[in-house]
């Protein structure tokens, strides 16, 4: 892909001439409108890589036409273009309509991840989902290449593909949750699914409850539809079950959100009774539960008790699947089961905003379900994901044992390290991206958290890491830790 900010160093025009020119076409066309905020000095020399020098001469020149200016606290911004200094009615601001959208924006830390993550030379160690060496790329291309059945290029039902939600229905009652066609419907991954229930079931300003800390805490989903968020305590065994009812009535929850199977952030899977007791409550309390069941598939060395939906005998579980952390996140294909019912409504609610999922995207899957291939594949990736969690295990015991505690998944994607000492997560974030490293701080997941980092070790390549990563040091005063991990020859 070419590199937008490249210049040209073996052209006549100077370099801060061709700065000048990129500034101005970005300004003219409409991609920097007025009262954009330019990119700081030191960040656009690093993209043109250039001396900083040479962009405070291109600053001079586009300042000197009245195209930018310079704001103390606000940095250099968008002033002027051609077109909106000649037109009898100004531009439309659209940093006003950005504001007033009615979406909220991620939080700034998500903003930064999500950036960060598409860097090449980011050491990715908070990132969830597999490494692209683990996933099926071979299979996914011979799927398409030996098609034994015509593939649909139209649109898909509502609810999707009938074929695969025939699929879907077999390999949920291999989880004992029993489920027809009619009651699945196929969705472009779990916060699709989320997305949905928050604009289909809910009122405004209803109250979530869901587990402190949280994955829920990292999107936006339910916040931007005019929801409230209440984290319930957790303990070793899951979700704490003993204030849910006193909760509901003091803040009119709504519905609650689980991720029984090793839990997003803190890996913790939640027990059988804990399970039966949590049912149990909500049928009482009258409280819709969505099961988030992403991880479910990934375990190591005994299969997780049954979800909460294989004994809902009363509609009260709203379960969500996704294939995006076993066979990819590129094939955006999840599902949700529940009432007749409810799922009518929200495959309506589909309909009015994406036309259905991606009807080649559905049709990999069902054939990786039918063949047989996702099973036989799933056990070698439960195999490579324990091995690489012992590894990380190992080293998290060599380099950290006297800084922090940590827990041992049996299953997922993530270890939660908790930090002996509080620090604040914005450095530690900064000073880690700063040597190429990308963490998950805890506090993405719960505001007020300054001791705990999501580790993640289903990404990251063993082998960049044992070149690159070094010392992580949080505060030269405090203390410094270190992972180094051996390249993959060598365990």
């Amino acid at each position: 892909m070419a590199n937008d900010w490249a210049l040209n160093k073996h052209s006549h025009i100077p370099l801060y001439q061709q700065i000048c020119e990129y500034i101005k076409a970005k300004i003219l066309n409409g991609e920097w409108p007025v009262g954009t905020r330019l990119p700081a000095q030191r960040e656009l020399a690093r993209k043109f890589e250039v001396n900083r020098s040479t962009v405070v001469y291109a600053f001079g020149e586009l300042i000197a036409e009245g195209l930018i200016e310079s704001k103390v606290g606000k940095g250099t911004v968008v002033a002027n273009n051609t077109w909106s200094l000649l037109a009898s009615v100004p531009p439309p601001d659209w940093h006003r309509y950005v504001k007033s959208g009615t979406y909220e924006p991620n939080k700034p830390f998500i903003q930064k991840i999500n950036k960060a993550e598409f860097n090449p030379d980011i050491i990715r160690l908070g990132t969830g989902e597999l490494s692209p060496e683990l996933l099926p790329e071979e299979q996914i291309r011979k799927i398409f290449q030996n098609c034994s059945r015509q593939i649909a290029l139209g649109y898909s039902e509502p609810k999707g593909s009938q074929h695969l939600r025939e699929m879907f229905r077999e390999y949920l009652q291999t989880k004992g949750v029993a489920a027809s066609p009619s009651s699945i419907m196929i969705v472009s991954g779990g916060i699709q699914a989320l997305q949905f229930i928050s604009l289909g079931l809910l009122q405004r300003g209803s109250t979530i409850f869901h587990e402190n800390p949280s994955y829920l805490q990292s999107v936006p989903v339910f916040q931007s539809a005019g929801m409230n968020l209440f984290g319930i305590q957790m303990d070793h065994d899951g979700l704490v079950t003993d204030s849910i009812g006193k909760l509901k009535r003091q803040h009119n929850g709504a519905l609650l959100y689980t991720i029984p199977n090793f839990h997003n952030p803190t890996g913790i899977l939640m027990s059988e009774n804990r399970r039966k007791a949590l049912l149990e409550t909500c049928k009482k309390e009258g409280l819709p539960i969505i099961e988030d069941d992403v991880y479910g598939d990934l375990w190591f060395d005994e299969k997780p008790p049954s979800p909460l939906k294989s004994a809902d005998d009363q509609g009260l579980v709203l379960y969500i699947g996704s294939m995006s952390k076993t066979l990819g996140p590129g094939i955006r294909i999840g599902w949700i089961a529940g009432p007749e019912p409810v799922i009518d409504r929200l495959a309506d609610i589909k309909m009015q905003t994406d036309y259905g999922s991606s009807s080649l995207s559905q049709y990999a899957v069902a054939e990786c379900l039918s063949s047989g291939f996702y099973d036989a594949y799933i056990e070698e990736i439960r195999k490579e994901l324990k091995l690489r969690r012992d590894l990380t295990l190992g080293l998290l015991n060599q380099h950290f044992k006297e800084i922090a505690t940590w827990n041992s998944p049996a299953g997922g994607f993530y270890i939660w390290l908790t930090l002996k000492k509080q620090l604040s997560m914005q450095k530690l974030f900064k000073r880690c991206l700063h040597k190429g490293i990308l963490l998950n701080p805890g506090n993405v997941y719960h505001r007020n958290d300054h001791h705990h980092i999501r580790l993640s070790y289903s990404y990251a390549s063993f082998g960049s890491i044992g070149k690159r990563v070094g010392k992580i040091v949080r505060n030269h005063k405090v203390y410094s830790f270190s992972l180094k991990i051996k390249p993959r020859d060598e365990y």
